[in-house]
């Protein structure tokens, strides 16, 4: 007599799985009714677990607010750096193609999605961790751009990193979630205005002053 074969045991769900369905589940939620409105019970109750379960991987609400914000500004920060890298394209267009980029995605957000804007911008206003090493990164990127203007004869700049952090304060503008919202278009120049006076610094042979 063959023995009868015993049913498969359930796969267990891995951790990191869980988490990435808590935040996508978190996101939605978010987007819908806005992450102030958005309950650790809601999350749970759609996932058909317990709050307590919830927060073996998510220590507080908080968390799981600047895990979302993460993946959001991650996709952010994967595009431009692909821009940075991409081949055949001079510094120049990299670098507008970057700003034009962080400025449209601002805009974007504030207009397809109001709450998820409010989630980023209160982000920005009260500086989560996840958004000062946001500003970081882009600072980085920009960077890296400059910095192959630079080696390949493009601009004229003894220091990268200065005039990285300098362009990232021009446009701040044109890209953070709040000014992009609350500045007036008539208080500063337009974009294509802005990147093109920024261009023809880096060009011109710009240096930062010597300490005194």
């Amino acid at each position: 007599m063959i023995p009868a074969l015993s049913a498969p045991s359930p796969v267990e769900e891995s951790p990191p799985d869980t988490r990435c369905r808590i935040l996508a589940t978190a996101e939605r939620f978010f987007r819908e009714i806005g992450y102030q409105k958005t309950t650790v019970a809601d999350i749970a109750k759609t996932l058909r677990m317990s709050p307590a379960n919830v927060y073996r991987f998510f220590d507080s609400k908080k968390a799981i607010n600047e895990a979302v914000v993460a993946r959001i500004i991650g996709e952010v920060e994967a595009r431009i750096a692909a821009v940075a890298g991409r081949p055949g394209l001079t510094a120049e267009a990299r670098l507008r193609e970057v700003i034009v980029f962080l400025h449209r995605d601002a805009v974007g957000r504030f207009t397809g999605h109001p709450r998820m804007h409010e989630m980023i911008e209160a982000a920005m206003s009260e500086s989560w961790d996840v958004c000062r090493h946001h500003v970081d990164r882009i600072t980085a990127v920009l960077e890296r751009v400059i910095a192959d203007g630079a080696a390949g004869g493009e601009f004229s700049v003894e220091d990268p990193a200065v005039a990285a952090r300098c362009v990232h304060t021009a446009i701040v503008r044109f890209c953070h979630p709040v000014l992009v919202v609350q500045c007036p278009d008539d208080f500063v120049p337009d974009l294509d205005v802005m990147i093109a006076f920024l261009i023809g610094a880096l060009k011109a042979g710009w240096a930062a002053p010597t300490a005194t």
